[in-house]
């Protein structure tokens, strides 16, 4: 039995990820389909869902992002984990803050080199927060730790054992549309729509996710609705995210705001997931 498993065992995120679902998965977990053919993930990030479906579906997944330093990680963790954990040590050998400066600067040419310099920025940068510039370039600051854990052995390999039977590759969200059909389940992560003028953090990336892209959004969760796909999709709880969704099944969530540059301002706060299905209507 599942519950018999122990968590230890369980494949998990092996990165920080800003609005990471690992903390939200058990208020998600009675909105997930009971059954589908093929899970997509069109805004990877963390891939907290993945990792929970995985060792309860076992349904093949298709994993995405526009993020092509984020989809190579994920490639090299699935298919070389060993020479990237030999790399991680040394990164946690080296580490200090004129290190972490220097490879916040340096341009990587190998893949695995890659791979291990996101990997260890994203663990020792403030809040694990994924930003770059207008060129492509991460720009966040160091965080704030004593002794950062920047090579998670047990995490990686678990991960990359969970990573084998999955399809990882750079896409943008509307692609899932030449894939995905009836019964399949797609799951949409985007950066949230900004609650306030003050929390417009709308790209993790060079690419930014404006209102314009949110009804993008909303246009492709339509579209795979009526081909019969079971869609869900994370997002802030603002009025215009309610709106341009009340259509479909609306639920609310309780969340907590873990990044903000104003300490007060960090706490509990709402958020809606939206399906296209009825629990009713899921079989």
């Amino acid at each position: 039995m599942l519950s018999e498993i122990s968590k230890q065992n369980l494949p998990r995120p092996f990165l920080k990820w800003a609005g990471g679902k690992s903390r939200l998965i058990q208020q998600y977990i009675p909105y997930f389909p009971s059954y589908f053919k093929n899970y997509y993930e069109p805004f990877l990030g963390g891939g907290a869902v993945f990792f929970y479906l995985h060792e309860r579906q076992q349904t093949k997944a298709i994993l995405t992002d526009i993020n092509a330093e984020l989809i190579n990680t994920y490639l090299c963790v699935k298919n070389n984990v060993d020479e990237l954990i030999s790399l991680l040590k040394e990164h946690e050998y080296q580490h200090s803050k004129d290190y972490y400066y220097r490879m916040r600067t340096t341009t990587e040419r190998s893949e695995l080199k890659k791979a291990a310099r996101l990997i260890y920025l994203n663990k020792t940068c403030f809040n694990g927060l994924y930003r770059e510039n207008s060129k492509g370039e991460f720009n966040v600051p160091m965080g704030r730790y004593k002794k950062p854990h920047i090579c998670d052995v047990s995490s990686l390999s678990l991960a990359s054992v969970a990573l084998q039977s999955a399809e990882i590759e750079v896409r943008s969200f509307e692609e899932v549309l030449n894939y995905a059909t009836a019964q399949d389940f797609v799951y949409f992560d985007p950066p949230y729509y900004p609650v306030s003028t003050t929390s417009n953090f709308t790209s993790y990336s060079r690419y930014n996710f404006n209102q314009n892209e949110q009804i993008r959004l909303r246009d492709v969760f339509v579209e795979l609705a009526e081909r019969g796909v079971k869609v869900m999709l994370s997002n802030s709880d603002t009025s215009f995210i309610r709106n341009i969704y009340k259509e479909f099944n609306i639920h609310t969530i309780s969340a907590v705001r873990a990044i903000n540059s104003n300490a007060k301002k960090r706490g509990k706060i709402t958020e809606v997931l939206v399906t296209s299905y009825s629990l009713k209507d899921d079989c």
